[in-house]
Formats: C-alpha cells, sequence, structure tokens
C-alpha cells in the first residue's frame, strides 16, 4: 500500500508536470492517446490475465518440483516475449488506420503525430510484460522491495522524460520517457528473480500443460480486460471529437478518482483475497461471512470521506494540481474539476468492485464479474452516446450541471458526458455485483454492516458539513489569487474535515475507527520496545 501511495503520488505529480509543460492541449491530448493502444496490448496479455493465474500455478509446480517450475518460467517468459513482438509488429504496420479509429476528431497531422509516437511505445508492453511475470516470482518468494520499486522507477522515468528529454526531442522526449520507465521497472526486479534460483532456458512449448492451464484460467479475465480497454478507446475517441484539450481534462480527473479507488479498494481486495478463499475452500459459511463484513465496512469507512472531500475540494485538487503553469487555463481547471466533482460520486461504487469481484474468485467463478463487466462496459458506452447528444444543447440537465459545478460562461461542457456515463455504469456494474454475490452466498450483508454503515454516514456528514464552513470562511477573507491562498484553503479545510470525522466517529463508537486506532496504539508500543 505504502509503494502504491508512493507510485501514484509521483503519477499524480507526472501530470502535474504535463500540465506546467503543455496545459490541457494538443500536445497532451496526442500523448494520452497514443498510450492507448500499447495500454490494451499489455492490458489483455498481462494485467488482464497471466499476471493474476502465473502466481498460483506457479506456486503449485515449485512445490512439487523446483526445476520444472524455473523451466515453466523459462517457456512462459519466452512464449509471451514472441507473443509481445509478434502483437507489436501487426500493431506497429496497423497503427494509422488503429490511431484513425482511436481519434477520428484528430487532423492529419496530429494523427501522424499520435501514430509515430504509438509506435515508440510499443516498446513499453514488451517490457512491462516481462517485468510482470518476475513480479509474480518475486511475490511468491516474498521479496517485495523490488517488486514494490518498479512502479516506483516507472514513473521516475517518464517524469525524467517531461524535465530532461521534452526540452531536446520536443513530444518525443515524453515516448522516451515512457521506454525508459518500462525499462527501469524491469531491471530493478531482474537481479533479485536471479537470487531467487531462475536460470533462462531456450525452452519454447506452447503445448506445455502447465501453459495450458495459464490459458484456460485467463481467458474470462482476458475478455473482461479486453472489454475494459476498448471501453477506454471508445471514451477517448468520443473526447477526440468535442474539442482541443478534452482528451486531457478527461484523463487528469479520471487519474484523480483512481488514484483513491486503487490505494483502498484495490488494497484492500489484495489483503483480503487469501482469506476469503481459504474460507471458501474450508466451506465455512460464517468466517467469510465475516470476512466480508469486515473489509466490506473498512472500505466504506475510508472512502466515503474520499468521496466528501473530493466534491468539495474539487477545484482546490485541480489548481494544485495542475493549474500551476500558465498553459492549463482557467476553463480548462473549471471543467476538469467538474469532472471530477462528477467522478466523486462513482468513487463510492468503484472502490467496491476490485473487492466484489475477488469474492466470486475466491469461489473460483470468474465467468460471472466478466459478464457483468462486459455488460457495464456496454451501457457506459451507449450512455456516453446519449449524454453527448443531451449535453450538445441547452436542457435541464445542461443547466443542472452548469449551476452545480459552477460552469457559467463556458459552452461547450459536453466532455462531462465521459464521467457521467462512467459513474452510471460504475453503480450498475456493483450494484450487480452485490445482488449476485447475496444470491451465492447468504446473509454475506449482516446486521452489523448496516450498523457500522450508519455511523461511518454521520461521521461523514460531520466532515462534509465542517470542511464546507472552512472554505467559505475562508474564501470570505482571501482572494485566492495566488498558489499559497488555495493551498492554505486546501490544508485547514481537509484538515478541519479530517478531525471532525475522527471525532464524530469516535463519538460514535465506530467499529473501523476502534479496529484503526488499536493498530496505532499496537505499533507504537512496538517502536517503543
Amino acid at each position: 500500500m505504502l509503494s502504491s501511495l508512493v507510485s501514484r503520488v509521483l503519477g499524480v505529480l507526472r501530470n502535474g508536470l504535463l500540465s506546467w509543460r503543455f496545459g490541457a492541449g494538443e500536445t497532451t491530448d496526442i500523448y494520452l492517446a497514443a498510450f492507448r493502444v500499447p495500454d490494451f496490448l499489455y492490458g489483455i496479455l498481462i494485467t488482464g490475465g497471466i499476471a493474476v493465474v502465473f502466481l498460483p500455478v506457479f506456486s503449485e509446480i515449485f512445490q512439487k518440483d523446483e526445476k520444472r517450475a524455473w523451466l515453466f518460467v523459462s517457456n512462459l517468459l519466452n512464449v509471451l516475449l514472441v507473443s509481445l513482438l509478434g502483437f507489436s509488429v501487426l500493431i506497429f504496420l496497423a497503427a494509422p488506420f488503429l490511431i484513425a479509429v482511436i481519434t477520428p476528431g484528430f487532423s492529419a497531422q496530429q494523427q501522424a503525430q499520435t501514430t509515430d509516437l504509438t509506435r515508440l511505445m510499443l516498446l513499453s508492453p514488451i517490457l512491462l510484460g516481462l517485468s510482470s511475470l518476475f513480479s509474480g516470482v518475486l511475490q511468491y518468494f516474498g521479496k517485495f522491495l523490488a517488486y514494490s520499486m518498479a512502479p516506483i522507477l516507472y514513473n521516475v522515468g517518464i517524469i525524467t522524460g517531461i524535465v530532461f528529454l521534452v526540452p531536446l526531442f520536443g513530444i518525443w522526449g515524453l515516448g522516451f520517457g515512457v521506454a525508459a520507465g518500462a525499462l527501469l521497472h524491469l531491471a530493478v526486479q531482474i537481479p533479485v528473480v536471479m537470487s531467487s534460483g531462475f536460470r533462462w532456458h531456450p525452452v519454447f512449448s506452447w503445448n506445455d500443460q502447465a501453459l495450458k492451464k495459464v490459458r484456460v484460467l485467463a481467458f474470462p479475465r482476458t475478455v473482461a480486460a479486453t472489454a475494459f480497454h476498448i471501453n477506454f478507446i471508445i471514451m477517448t475517441a468520443f473526447a477526440s471529437v468535442i474539442s482541443i484539450g478534452s482528451i486531457t481534462i478527461f484523463n487528469y480527473a479520471n487519474d484523480i478518482q483512481q488514484f483513491s479507488i486503487g490505494l483502498i479498494g484495490g488494497s484492500f481486495a489484495v489483503a483480503a483475497f487469501p482469506a476469503l478463499s481459504k474460507f471458501f475452500a474450508e466451506q465455512n459459511t460464517s468466517q467469510f461471512q465475516k470476512a466480508f463484513g469486515v473489509t466490506f465496512r473498512h472500505i466504506l469507512f475510508l472512502v466515503a470521506p474520499v468521496v466528501v472531500f473530493t466534491f468539495l475540494l474539487r477545484a482546490q485538487i485541480v489548481r494544485l494540481i495542475y493549474g500551476a503553469g500558465d498553459l492549463f487555463t482557467w476553463n480548462d481547471t473549471r471543467l476538469t474539476a467538474a469532472a471530477l466533482g462528477i467522478f466523486a460520486f462513482g468513487v463510492l461504487f468503484q472502490a467496491f468492485i476490485p473487492f466484489l469481484t475477488r469474492a466470486f474468485f475466491s469461489m473460483h467463478n470468474t465467468k460471472t464479474p466478466a459478464i457483468i463487466s462486459v455488460s457495464s462496459i456496454a451501457l457506459n458506452i451507449a450512455l456516453a452516446f446519449w449524454f453527448l447528444d443531451i449535453l450538445a444543447s441547452p436542457n435541464m440537465l445542461t443547466d443542472f450541471l452548469v449551476a452545480t459545478l459552477k460552469l457559467q460562461g463556458i459552452q461547450d461542457i459536453r466532455v462531462l458526458a465521459l464521467p457521467l456515463a462512467l459513474v452510471v455504469s460504475g453503480v450498475f456494474q456493483a450494484k450487480l455485483l452485490s445482488l449476485l454475490l447475496v444470491k451465492n452466498v447468504r446473509e454475506v450483508f449482516q446486521k452489523e454492516l448496516y450498523m457500522s454503515v450508519g455511523k461511518t454516514v454521520f461521521a461523514t456528514l460531520a466532515l462534509g458539513a465542517t470542511t464546507y464552513g472552512i472554505l467559505q470562511i475562508y474564501g470570505g477573507v482571501f482572494e485566492l489569487t495566488t498558489y499559497k491562498e488555495v493551498l492554505g484553503q486546501f490544508v485547514l479545510a481537509s484538515l478541519g474535515g479530517g478531525i471532525a470525522f475522527v471525532a464524530t466517529a469516535f463519538l460514535a463508537r465506530s467499529p473501523e475507527m476502534s479496529s484503526f486506532w488499536r493498530i496505532i496504539k499496537a505499533k507504537l508500543r512496538s517502536q517503543q520496545h
């Protein structure tokens, strides 16, 4: 979780530097659009399937025959490398056609630049694919330092490209930075994997039984991952036809919301997965229900204040991260903040999706989450198309968004159709996962959960009222025209709201607050001794 936090902070810094260097304009739109195809390749072949199923298969083989396990790693590595190279060559050749489909709103010159940058960044999925395999090995042996450093160094490489290579090579410097980051991601893990016992062997067997098992287990996840990445490719295509900077505005707001989803929802999902799997294997329904309920309550306890903070402080967050330079205009800031405000409501549901999905995985059910994921993505695409049409002209929804999100004077707010669609489809996905989970495991949402939810909501209301009050008082004293004034408002409002939340949770005797307090006291005692 700590390494994830550092990596995500560096990701925010990376976007802030991009904004400082280029603003929300043509260059950032091209750079972010060029990412889509390499991300798609990496997502469907690696993170969508192989990275998830490699560890249990390797673990099973290693327990029986260590030598065979290392041969399996070499074989998978070689097959993966050949597959990634083959797909990369095909994408390299088809890049002009693919980019034309992804960015229909770009000019011919913009599409040509996006194509060239896409071809350069195809180095990234090849290097990251091999690195992800090594990450699985390191997880098995409990060697988490190099594994944790890899994503941090990846962002360091991209930041280096923005700061040092862009002045030398222009937009190509961004591509070189991505490739350098991917190389660092791989290089930091190689020595530790070698010290664990791995030695490369020139084996290549597509029909190996272990490899067949990986393909079978990975297939449902790969389908879901393919749909997920196609969804964001289509969102990029929609954004490209709106106006210059729309791709950047959408991505910047989405990256901020993903910070909380990954840090809270992702971390708890990974932590709870082994326990849920163990209790299901033992057919211990009561312990499964208890583990599920405790995890669910802790996610809500942490994500509820994040939702309120994100909505109330959306303008301050965007101004502090992206608005330091002169190229990111005030209208860019307002639209990005508005998109983030809409995304805030989706975080409440999106943060639970990784956990609910892994609850199904623990029951050896990968099909149901995949079907629900594909269905929600289809809904998202349909909604995005519908909202784009609605927001193209004045109506009740447009007037409501302009008034609520303070967008007076901005003529084109169609970019908000994309977060609106993602929020609605995210609610649909989380609700459907919950309903089907209840059908599979009775009473998974128990009485204690509802009591805890009530206390969390009460503490969150106290946080919201305190934060809003401080914002109003501070805004009445300062003009908020300088970076320091905005930073001061953000710090005071978030600190005051945080104190109100903790104090109210203590007074309400929230079990989650008590749990965190016990952990903190235990850590402090262990440090004293």
